[in-house]
């Protein structure tokens, strides 16, 4: 199998997480991230409804990492997100990581909520 190194344009990559933390950049970030490809900023979680509206007409998905296992999304949340014309995805976080790395890579209008593990 032949693998190829993903490039990043504009995308900021989690380059890693552990209990409790993500590392992207070489930068350590404690808990809850919110990773779009303007930056990265904290996430309070299920009740920071704000900052992932505000990615309205920014972004077409937002795949939300919800710890190690994967959990459900608030329903009010998940109509919020979608009223606003955004898909979400939800997964636990080290999947989420993943697939953000591997949409933003292409260069994917795409953001990370992500909860620590």
């Amino acid at each position: 199998m032949k693998l190829t190194e993903m490039q990043f344009s504009e995308a900021q990559p989690v380059e890693g997480y552990g209990a409790g933390f993500f590392r992207i950049n070489g930068q350590r970030f404690e808990g809850g991230i919110l990773v779009t490809v303007n930056g990265i900023q904290p996430w309070a979680g299920y009740e920071d409804s704000e900052s992932l509206l505000a990615l309205q007409g920014e972004v077409d998905v937002i795949f939300i990492g919800t710890g190690v296992e994967i959990a459900h999304l608030p329903a009010p949340l998940r109509v919020q997100i979608e009223k606003a014309g955004m898909g979400v995805e939800v997964m636990a976080s080290p999947s989420a990581c993943r697939t953000y790395n591997v949409l933003a890579a292409e260069g994917r209008r795409v953001a990370l909520a992500a909860l620590p593990v």
